[in-house]
């Protein structure tokens, strides 16, 4: 699997910070691999400025930082700003309160009329609206080139910000109150891991008369080109396509993807102490409402959404066998699955390719796993899965 970096994490180093703890705050932010700090005490900056890598954001420029944020300007005072940062080594943003109607609309004009700002810092001035303020922004501030940022005080809101619209804000600006809140935000800046997808080719198929098969069911419209990686064993897994397609005789149901027999592995996200992403696999017969599955697209890139049932009905099912063309690596895996029209693999070039058509030599996209695992979690032991 690849990695995509995900959220901007800017760490606020706030009054409410006693002075001989400090050194805690900045000593696990840097752990954690945040390295940009927003400072406006001077014994705060003097502290850390000498750190190599350490990126700092302020509202005052007599501590010469970086990135030199403009608290609720006038235009006047962004125009002379950017004017004076052409010929200094700092970037300029602003920060505005974000309380009303008024305060959006600003907040979009500004962003719109001077280009070169760096970033938009949004302060929640009202508690009750949270969503659809920054909704219309992100919305927004898609079509200019401007980082927006949101000023939060609680790890749930961390997570909130970034979500909001599938795309999120660009990081947040975080006033931590304990120190222990800082190695929760890992799941701003962990990985995402991405897929390596190969091509396999089917080398049989036989049919099997009955065989208890799982739809599983997310809260989510699945799009064109994503599935979910299912394989009867943990060696290779088949991209099987959500069912987004609409037909003569049923229609699209692209919530679903109709994913194989209850034996079946099905690829799923695990998390670790730190919030750190990885994936480990559980059987389709114990995926259930609430839990958490991941879906690929073409590229590899993952995403996880949410089961909002798995549907398990007897019915006629298809044994595929396949044959994994990576360089020397002459594996074969295989998956069952419903023998129906409604039921896709991807093929390399993204087309989908029914169960009931596909053919000895057929090329599909898959993914090599870990061979063996032990309750879902891959290890390094001879296990034989036949």
């Amino acid at each position: 699997m690849r990695n995509i970096l995900l959220k901007k994490i800017i760490l606020s180093l706030n009054d409410k910070i006693p002075e001989d703890s400090i050194d805690d705050f900045v000593n696990t932010a840097l752990e954690n691999g945040i390295t940009d700090f927003k400072v406006e005490n001077r014994h705060f900056y003097e502290q850390i400025s000498s750190i190599e890598y350490v990126n700092i954001y302020s509202c005052d420029s007599t501590l010469h930082p970086q990135f030199l944020i403009l608290n609720n300007p006038t235009e006047e005072s962004i125009e002379n700003e950017l004017e004076t940062s052409v010929h200094s080594n700092h970037l300029v943003g602003i920060c505005h309160e974000l309380a009303s109607k008024e305060d959006e609309q600003n907040i979009i004009s500004l962003a719109k009329k001077f280009p070169d700002i760096a970033f938009i810092i949004a302060e929640l001035g009202n508690k009750e609206w949270k969503i659809l303020p920054f909704e219309n922004l992100i919305a927004e501030l898609l079509s200019v080139d401007i980082l927006l940022f949101a000023s939060v005080e609680s790890v749930e809101d961390s997570k909130l910000m970034t979500k909001l619209l599938e795309v999120g804000v660009d990081g947040i600006i975080f006033h931590p109150l304990q120190v222990d809140e800082i190695p929760k935000l890992n799941f701003l800046t962990r990985v995402t891991p991405t897929f390596d997808l190969i091509q396999a080719e089917l080398v049989s198929i036989k049919p099997i008369s009955k065989a208890d098969r799982v739809c599983v069911d997310t809260t989510s419209i699945l799009r064109e080109n994503e599935g979910m990686l299912v394989g009867s064993t943990a060696k290779g897994f088949a991209l099987i396509r959500a069912e987004v397609s609409d037909s003569i005789f049923t229609s699209s149901r692209p919530f679903r993807v109709n994913a194989g027999d209850v034996s079946a592995y099905i690829i799923v996200p695990s998390f670790d102490e730190k919030g750190d992403l990885s994936v480990r696999t559980k059987y389709l017969s114990e995926i259930k409402g609430g839990d958490d599955v991941i879906v690929v697209n073409l590229q590899g890139r993952m995403r996880i959404v949410t089961v909002g049932r798995a549907k398990i009905e007897t019915r006629p099912m298809l044994l595929l066998n396949f044959q994994f063309l990576h360089g020397n690596e002459k594996d074969e895996f295989n998956v069952i699955l419903q023998n129906a029209e409604s039921v896709n693999l991807l093929k390399p070039d993204g087309n989908p390719i029914s169960v009931t058509k596909i053919r000895r030599g057929d090329r599909i996209l898959s993914y090599l796993g870990p061979s063996a695992t032990h309750f879902g979690t891959p290890i390094k032991e001879m296990i034989i899965e036949k």
